[in-house]
């Protein structure tokens, strides 16, 4: 384990600006998914923080959300600086909060190693994934190496986009031997059919994108000026004005909205030629929708998945989620399968679980509605 003196210029940036809009109804704008508690007391938010604490300090861990979520936030992350937990102004995907990740980053130590993570995955041992992204620090901090840690997939599952590696990567020279495998990035590929997936996985050459990634601040604003250099000039500004708060709120205030939309995979992970695999070899779930929730749930005889006073006839492979604390009722169903049924205070989701990845549609005719948008 790395000492105080050792992590001082480590930092991690969890993005945390999600909507979660595919686990509606329980996720809500100001409630997202990362900010709720679903399998213990802690929020996933909660658990990522836990997850980081041995590699880096509280005071160089930044939590990047927007401006409906920040008092959650706050709330639930008391011990680290408010300066540290900022809101972007308006959601344009991931090369924003990374520009913006990196500019905190950079005010603080321009020699900093920064990890960037989401803030809603499942990780059920904290310690082998310390064991990854401590060895990816140690890489990303020798050299001009942009690091992403790659899951092994369990299956052809088409959720997730894939990364081809190459072959397995010497120790660097003076360097010892890490627990970890490291492989060059071959290429990147978005969420592809089954068919394609299948191939990928018993190829053996392929991991799933968990969206984790691992660089130092010159290492990403030099690759930010090669590939968007919009999106570095961006960050020069920001880095500027990163010490004080106030004059960073609206800077990103007034330039926020005329950024472009996109994600770090597109901007820069796709077109990088120094991108390496770290090894994901640790049980990890990011949870899309209500569908991989079964997974961490214990089924019934009949396949069913339940967290609710829930009784049946004839039901099979649902999944029922009874989100009310106080007052819960019975949820009964007769011959009813392959279900997605979830029941909060104000709202009831019915859904076939084929159809989990279509509830943001829902979502976003719910927002169009002026009597319903309250439910968003």
């Amino acid at each position: 384990m790395k000492t105080k003196t050792d992590t001082e210029d480590r930092f991690v940036v969890i993005m945390a600006g999600g909507r979660g809009e595919r686990f509606w109804p329980l996720s809500r704008e100001t409630m997202p998914k990362q900010l709720l508690s679903l399998f213990g007391k802690q929020s996933f938010l909660q658990e990522t923080v836990e997850r980081v604490l041995p590699l880096a300090p509280l005071k160089n861990i930044f939590v990047i959300t927007n401006g409906a979520q920040l008092p959650e936030v706050r709330r639930q992350l008391p011990n680290i600086p408010k300066a540290n937990l900022v809101a972007e102004p308006v959601g344009r995907d991931t090369t924003a909060a990374v520009t913006l990740g990196a500019a905190l980053v950079g005010a603080r130590s321009t020699t900093g190693v920064m990890a960037v993570l989401p803030a809603d995955h499942v990780i059920p041992d904290a310690k082998q994934f310390q064991q990854v992204l401590g060895d990816a620090f140690d890489l990303a901090s020798r050299g001009q190496a942009i690091v992403t840690i790659g899951i092994k997939p369990t299956g052809p599952d088409t959720g997730y986009g894939y990364i081809q590696v190459g072959p397995e990567l010497p120790p660097a020279q003076g360097a010892k031997k890490t627990k970890t495998a490291f492989f060059k990035a071959e290429r990147f590929v978005e969420k592809p059919d089954f068919q394609h997936a299948l191939e990928y996985v018993n190829s053996g050459q392929y991991r799933w994108n968990a969206g984790m990634f691992v660089w130092g601040f010159v290492t990403i604003t030099e690759g930010l000026q090669k590939h968007q250099p919009e999106m570095f000039a961006a960050c020069q500004r920001w880095f500027k004005a990163a010490s004080q708060p106030a004059k960073l709120a609206k800077a990103l205030a007034r330039e926020y909205p005329d950024l472009k939309r996109i994600s770090i995979d597109y901007a820069l992970m796709e077109r990088a030629q120094n991108v390496i695999v770290a090894d994901g070899a640790f049980a990890w779930d990011d949870l899309g929708s209500w569908t991989a929730l079964a997974r961490h749930l214990k089924a019934d005889p009949e396949g069913n998945c339940a967290v609710a006073d829930f009784i049946h006839v004839d039901g099979a492979r649902n999944i029922v989620f009874d989100a009310r604390k106080k007052n819960r009722t019975p949820i009964a169903v007769v011959g009813l399968r392959d279900a997605i049924l979830v029941q909060t205070d104000d709202a009831v989701l019915l859904a076939h679980k084929s159809q989990a990845q279509n509830v943001k549609d829902l979502v976003r005719k719910l927002a169009r509605d002026p009597k319903l948008r309250k439910l968003v």
